[in-house]
């Protein structure tokens, strides 16, 4: 059963997809969106979903340190249900808090990724953090 992993910001959702075996993600793709103007991606998320047979998709949610919820929580959560109503496959929810800071720190340490090169993959490598940290927690 294949999963897809989003990390969804205001601007971009990175995107990463588990192996059939449900054991490891591969970052995929960011998909551009613009929340402001009511852009959200959905055709090329929904092309993903049919393409690669996503049976479930996990999003991100960017709670703060202290585990309370700010308007992104809300945001991914909104952006769950547009998913789930519209492409009809279940949604689950992986807490992200640090995945972007994860994966800044990998492309610098173990990548040396350049600034500039890592503001274009951040959101993908995040995708693939939250999405394997619910691959580990699952054993799916």
């Amino acid at each position: 059963m294949k999963i897809m992993g989003l990390d969804v910001g205001s601007k971009t959702v990175g995107v990463a997809i588990s192996d059939a075996l449900g054991w490891t993600a591969q970052g995929v793709e960011i998909v551009a969106i613009d929340e402001d103007e009511k852009e959200f991606g959905l055709e090329r998320i929904g092309e993903l979903i049919a393409e690669n047979d996503v049976q479930l998709v996990v999003i991100g949610l960017p709670k703060n340190m202290n585990n309370t919820s700010g308007p992104r929580v809300k945001a991914s959560k909104r952006y769950g249900k547009m998913v789930r109503a519209k492409f009809h496959v279940p949604v689950e929810f992986e807490d992200e808090r640090l995945t972007t800071v994860e994966a800044e720190r990998m492309l610098i340490e173990k990548a040396d990724v350049s600034r500039a090169k890592r503001k274009r993959v951040i959101d993908k490598v995040a995708a693939e953090l939250i999405l394997q940290g619910y691959l580990d927690r699952n054993h799916v």
